[in-house]
């Protein structure tokens, strides 16, 4: 489905509009303050095809950033001062640049992390020594892991999947991660359906508890996030006749004490073309920042301040106890 055509429907199946509803509590709209977090996607490509990816990412997926653009990407974080690089895609460990574009930037920022899907740093030998890489620069990895049951885990991602990703966890662990201080391991959890996530702090111990328990894994915190009703969980909406449903959910459970947490207020977005978004979110949906936007006009003093754009979606960040890259915002 076309990014206008998921912005329309979403709109249709809403019974008010977000930018209406932040007015119902004193926003007249969304501004960003000073950017604190580069988010770069480097590519669609991935070796899984999850049921809830609103990337639409996979393995027939051929998008990835260019080196000119990682460049440049590069020379924002240092002359911007930028403090945190969080590196995404896709599987973004399948860029042919990602290592250098991760070490490189390590020697820049305070932090730099990288969203691994797990299951593709067991894939072979070469792909295994990314533990190794991963500590020797030390970025925080942040990994899905949406159930700590097998069955869950591998219906919403695939066959094999969770032992996939406890191998994967077991590695990192054997190499600090989730035990050292400067080697951070997160999980992220999201629902297997239309529906909210539970407490954040109530999970993460049930997560710890089982997976120490059965696996003897640990791992620092754990990151609740809603799914975004765009892209395949879009589809999935709609061919489960469930889109007036949920989007009722998210808007009935709107939570007006989100709104000064929210990612888009410190983060800039940048797709594998170079392109500026206020979040991951409105990159999926074409919603382009209108000023400086793409990196080569890269201006901060333009950037902050500016009016963030919001739509139907933004309802899933708003929701309960909000949703964000960190996790609830509650």
């Amino acid at each position: 489905m076309e990014s206008l055509d998921q912005i329309v429907l979403l709109q249709k199946h809403s019974k008010v509009s977000f930018s209406d509803k932040i007015q119902d509590f004193g926003f007249k709209d969304l501004r960003a303050g000073k950017a604190r977090i580069l988010q770069v996607n480097l590519g669609y490509m991935c070796n899984q095809t999850c049921h809830h990816c609103h990337v639409d990412a996979g393995p027939t997926r051929t998008e990835k950033m260019s080196r000119e653009h990682l460049e440049k990407c590069l020379e924002i974080l240092k002359s911007e001062n930028i403090s945190s690089l969080d590196i995404t895609g896709g599987a973004p460990e399948m860029h042919p640049h990602f290592r250098w574009f991760a070490e490189s930037a390590a020697k820049i920022c305070d932090e730099v992390i990288v969203r691994s899907n797990l299951t593709f740093i067991v894939q072979n030998k070469i792909t295994r020594s990314l533990v190794e890489f991963f500590k020797t620069n030390k970025l925080r990895i942040i990994s899905s892991l949406p159930c700590y049951t097998q069955e869950n885990v591998d219906k919403q991602r695939g066959i094999g999947v969770y032992e996939q990703s406890i191998e994967a966890l077991k590695l990192l662990n054997e190499c600090g991660y989730g035990k050292v201080e400067d080697l951070i391991l997160d999980l992220v959890y999201n629902p297997g359906g239309a529906s909210l996530s539970g407490d954040q702090r109530a999970l993460e111990q049930d997560y710890k508890r089982i997976l120490g328990e059965e696996h003897g894994l640990v791992f620092n915190q754990l990151f609740t996030i809603t799914n975004m009703p765009i892209s395949r969980f879009l589809d999935f909406l709609v061919a489960t006749d469930q889109l007036d449903a949920y989007m009722n959910k998210l808007i009935e459970s709107f939570n007006p004490s989100t709104l000064g947490g929210l990612m888009c207020s410190d983060t800039i977005s940048v797709d594998w073309q170079g392109r500026l978004f206020d979040c991951d979110f409105n990159q999926m949906l074409a919603m382009p920042i209108q000023q400086s936007g793409s990196l080569d006009s890269y201006d901060s003093n333009t950037l902050m301040g500016r009016r963030i754009l919001t739509a139907s979606h933004c309802f899933g960040c708003t929701a309960g106890a909000g949703s964000s890259c960190q996790g609830s915002l509650n």
